[in-house]
């Protein structure tokens, strides 16, 4: 069954299976990729990631992704690695610079995972924005109305049933899968109507989840 899964999260990430708002992702993610010339052994990551950026603004400006008509007005709230909008009762937009991945196509490979795990409060890329020369990803995602303060248990309970182990503070691990959950405090999981949201996930792919 592990095989299986691994599979289908494989060609997610390939572009070769579909996901909830999946197609723009997968087709940046495969751009970044197609687009190497590097080996990230040979060049430093900081000289990978400026060279990785550039491409991603090229497909950005090719593609007519970026977003000027932000509504900056309904600030909700903001974290290391992103600020939250209010869009409307249903939506909330986010801000991303991809501050917790090494490179930008970790953070679509995380989108991708995030859409498949957590259908439910799955992210729709709009586009792109800079902000005070910082490039961000700006994603929709469905505004949740919590109704109880999230009990960590709950959550430890919910992802070891779903093959995650805890292996320090939030973070979580499926060896079996190669892939680690990091950052699942009560503010990035909420409860409404007893039944957990996981609204800020951070997904990495080990170098298991490729064998």
């Amino acid at each position: 069954m592990h095989n299986h899964l691994k599979n289908e999260l494989r060609n997610i990430i390939s572009g070769k299976n579909q996901v909830r708002y999946g197609a723009s992702i997968q087709a940046i993610a495969s751009y970044l990729i197609n687009g190497e010339t590097t080996s990230r052994s040979i060049e430093s990551e900081k000289q990978f990631k400026e060279q990785e950026e550039k491409r991603l603004v090229n497909y950005i400006t090719k593609n007519g992704l970026w977003i000027s008509d932000i509504d900056f007005s309904n600030y909700v709230s903001e974290g290391a690695e992103q600020k939250v909008y209010l869009k409307n009762s249903e939506s909330v937009f986010k801000l991303n610079d991809g501050i917790y991945y090494k490179f930008w196509v970790d953070y679509f490979h995380s989108l991708l995972l995030h859409n498949f795990f957590f259908a439910d409060t799955a992210y729709k890329l709009l586009g792109f924005t800079y902000e005070n020369e910082v490039l961000y990803a700006v994603v929709q995602q469905s505004y949740v109305s919590i109704t109880q303060v999230t009990d960590i248990e709950n959550v430890k309970l919910f992802l070891k049933s779903n093959g995650f182990e805890i292996i320090r503070n939030n973070d979580y691990s499926n060896k079996e899968l190669g892939i680690i959950l990091e950052d699942l405090h009560d503010e990035n999981v909420l409860t409404k109507d007893d039944t957990l949201y996981f609204i800020d996930t951070v997904f990495y792919l080990t170098d298991d989840f490729w064998k």
